[in-house]
């Protein structure tokens, strides 16, 4: 099966279809007056398509037993034409196009069944996915020239004594969704030059900064201490997002102080300096956290509205 352990829950929705053709008006009404004799067609036909969704990853090696929490299934009749289209929907990390797809052709398949008795040219035609909401295919672009910053804050490595790698693994994860950095620094885990360090990033208009290092329990680690000064809005969420996930795969993630806000309009969040912790957190924060900038530019438009 294909990893998704780094993947984070959220609504999927697919929907699928199906066509049942029939060769005679009879038999749309014999469905319709419930008087086809192995038994009422759309509630014995939705019933197995019911099972044929949970049952899906049973059938299919590669797909990832989920959480159904909702299967739905519709009929339309179009002459001597009926039209199925059968929706499921999950809050996991994986979408359910394929239980979609193999739900609506076993209703499909199970109409027929039930009506070859009664009609010998009955066909299944067509079956294919409608839509699909909630994976890769609903996220907005990523805004245009983006202007990012990587900082790393550490006493010994601001030495030259040993090499990073948790701000090098930013600037790859970055890399990967087509994010150049534009500034990557080494400096001292020190409250004065990170400061200094942010407050001059600003007044260039970057835009996103990431600050990976100092976030730890030591008194020498100062950087969630230096870029809260500085904070004019707080996201609590950032924060909340990350350590949660990161709990979810490491108990000790409850341990990170990162912060995360803005400065003017500079987004600004503060990283684990190890590798793995620094890891846990971009797969958690993005590609979704750049919906700031979207939020922000609507804001320069409508003054009113809400970030939610």
């Amino acid at each position: 099966m294909v990893d998704i352990t780094h993947k984070t829950n959220t609504l999927r929705i697919a929907t699928a279809q199906a066509i049942v053709q029939v060769s005679k008006q009879e038999t749309i009404d014999a469905i319709s007056e419930r008087r086809v004799p192995k038994g009422d067609v759309f509630e014995m036909a939705k019933a197995a398509g019911f099972l044929a969704v949970k049952k899906t990853p049973d059938l299919l090696p590669d797909c990832h037993p989920i959480p159904v929490e909702f299967t739905g299934v519709n009929y339309r009749v179009e002459g001597l034409t009926i039209v199925i289209e059968l929706t499921v929907k999950t809050i996991y990390k994986t979408g359910v196009e394929v239980e979609a797809m193999h739900g609506a052709s076993v209703v499909a398949l199970t109409m027929y069944d039930m009506l070859k008795p009664i009609d010998k040219g009955v066909e299944i035609r067509n079956i294919r996915l409608l839509e699909k909401k909630g994976g890769k295919s609903d996220r907005k672009p990523v805004p245009e020239n983006l202007k990012t910053a990587v900082i790393v804050c550490s006493d010994t490595l601001s030495k030259g004594i040993g090499e990073d790698k948790s701000g090098k693994r930013i600037i790859e994860k970055l890399d990967k969704m087509g994010i150049a950095v534009k500034d990557y620094s080494i400096i001292p885990d020190d409250k004065q030059a990170i400061q200094e360090k942010i407050k001059s990033l600003c007044s260039l208009s970057y835009q996103m900064i990431l600050v990976t290092g100092g976030t730890g329990l030591s008194p020498r680690d100062v950087t969630p201490e230096a870029v809260t000064e500085l904070i004019d809005r707080q996201i609590p969420g950032i924060a909340e997002t990350a350590r949660y996930y990161g709990q979810e795969r490491m108990p000790t993630s409850m341990l990170s102080r990162s912060v995360g806000g803005l400065i003017g309009d500079t987004l600004v969040v503060t990283m684990p300096g190890s590798t793995g912790g620094v890891t846990e957190y971009m797969d958690a924060l993005f590609p979704h956290i750049l919906h700031v900038f979207s939020v922000m530019e609507g804001n320069k438009h409508a003054p009113d509205t809400l970030i939610h």
